[in-house]
C-alpha cells in the first residue's frame, strides 16, 4: 500500500514509519509511506502557507495554492483514484470499518490541517472524504493522521505476522474485545479464569465471546445496540449479567 501525508509539518508525521507494527510493513515492503510539505510550494521567500481569514476571526487558515500543490504531488506519486482524506473535525467518526476501507485501497492520501483549518476551496475541489477521530480538539490533523495510518497498516495481509491478531482485535466483531491474562498464573490471589487453563478451545471461545458481549455492553452500550442480537448471544449477555450480579440480568430483550 503507498499512503502519502500532506503536512506541514512532515518530520512529525512520517517518524511513524520508523516503529512498531508501520515500521515493519515498510521493512517488508508492504508500506510506502511519503510525506508532502506544502511549505515546499510556496511562491514566497517566507514559504508561507496561511493567511487571515476572510471576514475577520481569530487564527490563521491554511492557503489554498500551497496545499493545492502538495496535494498534486502526492497524487503524482500514488496510484489513480487514491483519495484525499482530510482529517477534519467535521469528518464522519473514524472507526475499524473505514481503517479496513482504507487497508483495501492501493493508495491513500491523508490531508493534515492547522490552525483555524483550510480554504473551504480546498475542501470543495481537492478532498474526496472527510474524517474524525472523535469530538475533541487538536492542534492540528497530524495525530489523526499517524492514527489513520496505524489503524489501516496494521490491516494489511502480512503485516501483523499472524493475520489472527488482526481478526480478533477490539471492535472487529463490532464489540471490545475480551480480558487477555498471561502468566503466572497467580498474582496475589487473582487467579486465571480456569476456562482459560482448560484446553478446551471450544469452551474458550463461547467464554471469550461472551466476556467481549458483557464488557461492550457495560462499557459501550452503544456498540451492543447496533448489533441487533440474535438468541445465542442474548443467552450469553444474561449469563454474564447474572455472573457480574448486575440488575439488567433477565432484562436483556
Amino acid at each position: 500500500m503507498q499512503i502519502a501525508v500532506v503536512s506541514i509539518f512532515p518530520e512529525l508525521v512520517c517518524q511513524v514509519a520508523e516503529y512498531g507494527v508501520v515500521g515493519r510493513a515498510r521493512e517488508r515492503g508492504l508500506l510506502s509511506l511519503l510525506c508532502e510539505n506544502p511549505r515546499d510550494y510556496a511562491d514566497d521567500a517566507h514559504r508561507t502557507v496561511d493567511d487571515r481569514p476572510y471576514g475577520g476571526g481569530p487564527g490563521m487558515v491554511l492557503k489554498y495554492e500551497p496545499a493545492a500543490k502538495a496535494i498534486g504531488a502526492a497524487k503524482a506519486q500514488l496510484p489513480a483514484d487514491s483519495p484525499v482524506v482530510y482529517l477534519s473535525p467535521q469528518g464522519t467518526a473514524f472507526d475499524q470499518a473505514a481503517a479496513a476501507r482504507f487497508a483495501a485501497m492501493p493508495g491513500l492520501i491523508l490531508l493534515a490541517g492547522r490552525y483555524e483549518g483550510i480554504d473551504e476551496r480546498l475542501v470543495e475541489a481537492q478532498v474526496d472524504e472527510e474524517v474524525s477521530l472523535g469530538d475533541f480538539v487538536l492542534s492540528g490533523g497530524e495525530i489523526a493522521a499517524m492514527a489513520v495510518v496505524d489503524a489501516t497498516v496494521r490491516l494489511l495481509p502480512g503485516v501483523l505476522g499472524d493475520d489472527e491478531s488482526a481478526r480478533e482485535d477490539s471492535f472487529v466483531e463490532g464489540l471490545l474485545d475480551h480480558p487477555q491474562y498471561t502468566r503466572p498464573e497467580n498474582i496475589d490471589g487473582r487467579r486465571v479464569p480456569a476456562v482459560l487453563l482448560s484446553g478446551d478451545h471450544a469452551r474458550i471461545a463461547r467464554w471469550r465471546y461472551k466476556q467481549a458481549l458483557g464488557r461492550s455492553y457495560l462499557r459501550r452500550p452503544d456498540l451492543v445496540r447496533k448489533l441487533n442480537l440474535d438468541g445465542e448471544q442474548r443467552k450469553l449477555l444474561d449469563e454474564f449479567l447474572k455472573e457480574q450480579g448486575h440488575p439488567d440480568a433477565a432484562r436483556v430483550r
